[in-house]
């Protein structure tokens, strides 16, 4: 049980990269190959995207910010199944770039998997979830904004990876780690945006 879940998130990137075919591939595609419950996934995989070379698709790190949005939203209220509008689900990118993207991921995937496991899981359960679901839900809303700001919408989406895989691993502590680093965000923001 131990081994399926170190390797929880390498196997998310296999499922994605199974669901690209032809030209491009569409956000509803990648929901469906990931599944309708899987919340920390599918926030995962947009997470990482909006890390990733893929990134400099025009209007990404805004798309991904709407995702998580309606994500947690929908966690936040308890749903069971993943909805999304039709204007997000019909949205395509380019499957060459996101190749590329979850081949440059897959190391840094592979290395970070060798520390999770099981810990501090309470943190995972509510109400003490809902601290870190609402702090992410308010990062999406300043996303769209850091399309502007060189490398800020990867420092946020680099947050909600954490989060997600926290989620997804069981891994409690990288789920306090993420908001260690969310705290850190307006930071980094201004480090690499304003200061000279």
């Amino acid at each position: 049980m131990t081994e399926e879940r170190n390797h929880a998130l390498s196997d998310v990137l296999d499922r994605l990269e199974g669901a690209a075919h032809d030209d491009s591939i569409t956000v509803q595609e990648v929901v469906e190959k990931l599944g309708r419950k899987s919340f920390a996934a599918l926030m995962l995989i947009f997470a990482l995207i909006s890390t990733s070379p893929a990134s400099a698709i025009p209007g990404i790190t805004a798309t991904v910010a709407a995702i998580v949005f309606i994500l947690v939203l929908q966690m936040i209220l308890g749903r069971e199944c993943i909805w999304l509008p039709r204007f997000i689900t019909r949205r395509r990118m380019s499957t060459q770039k996101l190749c590329k993207g979850i081949g440059w991921l897959r190391r840094p995937v592979a290395f970070v998997e060798r520390f999770l496991k099981a810990r501090l899981t309470f943190l995972l359960h509510r109400p003490w979830l809902y601290l870190p679901l609402g702090l992410i839900l308010a990062l999406t809303l300043f996303m769209p904004f850091m399309e502007v700001i060189p490398t800020s919408g990867s420092i946020a989406s680099a947050v909600i990876a954490f989060f997600a895989a926290g989620l997804l691993t069981r891994d409690g502590g990288l789920v306090l780690f993420s908001l260690i680093l969310l705290l850190a965000v307006p930071v980094a923001v201004w480090q690499f945006g304003f200061a000279s």
